[in-house]
């Protein structure tokens, strides 16, 4: 039994969520319009201000898709109400990060500097120079630009230095030993 996939989803006042026949869900909130097509076996109810998730049979498959649909339903209510941001700290000597226009411009400690641009929807604020903060209303995508982001130069395990999530703990490495 899915306990995330029983629970009713509330709709919060301000927020339209509609579904056409190819359960193709829309919501649309104070912060923008998500889009997401679902397994044509999963049943979507919208009532007046609830959103319930049914599956069809006990088979494995539809137990995975039943809290995956609900999840991922409540998450597109969560983004377009508050949206979603990951912070991501820079950890090392020189190690900084600018915008400039619409890029960000990672110095990281490689020759070059590292520009990345940000994919439409995704919103890149830098409030100090080690400090990058990614936001937008698609959880999946504002995750996906931070896990990029922190591509460009993982934490290291000898000093700590690198591009890490806000509040990650790294796991430190004793270095050699001389004789």
């Amino acid at each position: 039994m899915s306990r995330i996939g029983n629970k009713p989803l509330e709709i919060p006042n301000g927020v339209t969520v509609n579904k056409n026949d190819d359960n193709v869900v829309t919501i649309k909130g104070p912060k923008g319009e998500l889009t997401r097509t679902f397994n044509p076996d999963m049943k979507i109810n919208i009532e007046e201000s609830r959103v319930l998730v049914e599956r069809p049979s006990e088979n494995k498959v539809h137990k995975a898709l039943h809290g995956t649909t609900a999840s991922l339903i409540g998450n597109m209510i969560e983004g377009v109400t508050n949206g979603y941001q990951k912070s991501l700290e820079l950890v090392g000597v020189g190690y900084r990060a600018n915008k400039t226009g619409n890029k960000l411009v990672l110095n990281v400690g490689y020759s070059h500097p590292v520009e990345i641009v940000p994919e439409e929807g995704i919103e890149i604020e830098v409030p100090a120079n080690t400090k990058v903060i990614v936001k937008g209303i698609d959880k999946e995508r504002v995750g996906a630009v931070a896990a990029n982001i922190r591509s460009v130069r993982l934490p290291e395990p000898y000093k700590g230095k690198g591009i890490r999530y806000e509040g990650e703990y790294v796991r430190r490495k004793e270095g050699k030993t001389g004789k």
